[in-house]
């Protein structure tokens, strides 16, 4: 999984940096005014996660509460 940023033109998403391949199936999210945005020093860390849930190194709904309930 990537993410990119990009920007309306002409009513078509123009994708910052560098391109994606020919073919690519995207998913694109718009930002309502006054949401969040991810500040670049987060962007790693995002992209770390997603490549972990990728890599199919994820935990089980009932493990995470587990282990939210032993911190509190």
């Amino acid at each position: 999984m990537k993410v990119a940023t990009g920007t309306v033109v002409d009513g078509k998403v123009v994708v910052s940096g560098d391109p994606l391949p020919e073919g690519t199936v995207v998913t694109v999210l718009s930002r309502e005014p006054g949401e969040f945005t991810v500040p670049p020093e987060l962007e790693s860390e995002l992209l770390a996660s997603l490549a972990e849930a990728d890599r199919g190194e994820t935990i089980s709904a009932d493990e995470l509460l587990g282990r939210l309930r032993r911190r509190s």
